[in-house]
């Protein structure tokens, strides 16, 4: 637990990239190429992991309310904020085949938290205090993830209507920050080696969008439909320029922010292999699921070896007189360095 305390808001992505592998399995099951076991175990531990990192949040909200405010107005970790709430639509309509009415309300309660959410930093981004240099692509969390996988669990819960428009969110904030994103990624030096596992974010918008459009609209393909998937072809080709310096990074747990954007692009995959009936379809669909499973399992054994190695969750503050001291010594250090230059 005391471990658990320190954690920040991105480590919700572990939660968020195992729902979403559990989802591909889902998907696997309904087309009856997998048992629904699978899905149904990987669910369960999104579920522990997300309740275990959400009751270290509550009790450090609860000794430090000014630092969780504080992150909510960061400019870096606020948009991971949403990642909570959207993991809880997920594990809703995970929870729907066993308890229908309880998912069901439990969906509802997570999607209006997530559109209030994304109000409340869309209100925050319009004051004009954002810094082009501050963007990653985590910013398309709180309302275009949160957009168009609410739109997802809404068309499975039969709220066709309520899907369209939490759809809409997700499409029209994606158009105003991809671009924005895009720029920055652009014309900006890239992200610290921090964040720049997030690039892999790009991935997930035009793949969930794909997978909800179908889930609304129906499974015959339209011009949509085509142009999204037609993105998704892009953006993954784009990310293999990215594989070198993904390779040189030192592991951090921004690494699981690969895993729901690939698990992402697994399931729109599944989707298209279903409708088309390509020769060889269910091969091609074994291995799409394979890969994303290894990946996710690659990524969660890592975290392990780094969990044994006292390297993966971050350090505890240091306590008041040491935090005095450092910020001494790194003023020292910059008056050292203005009087030489």
């Amino acid at each position: 637990m005391s471990a658990l305390i320190e954690v920040p808001p991105n480590f919700f992505a572990i939660p968020f990239g195992l729902a979403g592998l559990g989802g591909v399995w889902r998907l696997e099951a309904a087309y009856e190429r997998a048992p629904s076991g699978i899905a149904d175990a990987l669910f369960l531990i999104a579920a522990f992991a997300w309740l275990a990192i959400v009751v270290g949040c509550l009790v450090r909200w609860a000794r430090a309310p000014r630092l969780i405010f504080g992150e909510l107005k960061d400019p870096v970790l606020a948009p991971f904020w949403a990642v909570p709430l959207i993991v809880g639509m997920q594990l809703s309509v995970a929870l729907q085949p066993d308890a229908a009415d309880v998912a069901r309300v439990c969906f509802e309660v997570f999607l209006g938290l997530t559109v209030l959410f994304g109000g409340w930093v869309t209100g925050q981004w319009l004051t004009g205090q954002l810094k082009p240099a501050q963007l990653h692509p985590g910013y398309f969390l709180p309302t275009v993830a949160g957009g168009l996988i609410g739109a997802q669990g809404a068309a499975a819960f039969g709220l066709t209507g309520l899907g369209w428009m939490s759809f809409g969110i997700g499409i029209a904030c994606w158009l105003i920050l991809g671009s924005l994103i895009a720029s920055r990624l652009m014309l900006f030096q890239l992200p610290p080696p921090g964040l720049l596992p997030t690039i892999a974010i790009e991935l997930a918008p035009p793949a969930v969008a794909g997978a909800a459009y179908f889930d609304l609209h129906g499974t015959k393909p339209d011009l949509l439909a085509y142009g999204l998937a037609g993105y998704a072809v892009l953006m993954v080709v784009a990310q293999l320029r990215f594989v070198p310096i993904y390779l040189r990074l030192r592991f951090v747990p921004g690494f699981w922010s690969f895993t729901f954007s690939w698990c992402a692009v697994a399931a729109l995959a599944l989707h298209w292999i279903n409708l088309g009936h390509p020769s060889g379809g269910t091969i091609l669909a074994d291995i799409a699921v394979a890969a994303v499973s290894l990946l996710v399992a690659a990524i969660a054994v890592r975290s392990m070896i780094a969990i044994s190695r006292h390297t993966f969750l971050p350090p505890p503050p240091p306590p008041p007189e040491r935090a005095t001291q450092l910020r001494a010594e790194v003023e020292r250090i910059a008056v050292g360095e203005a009087m030489s230059g």
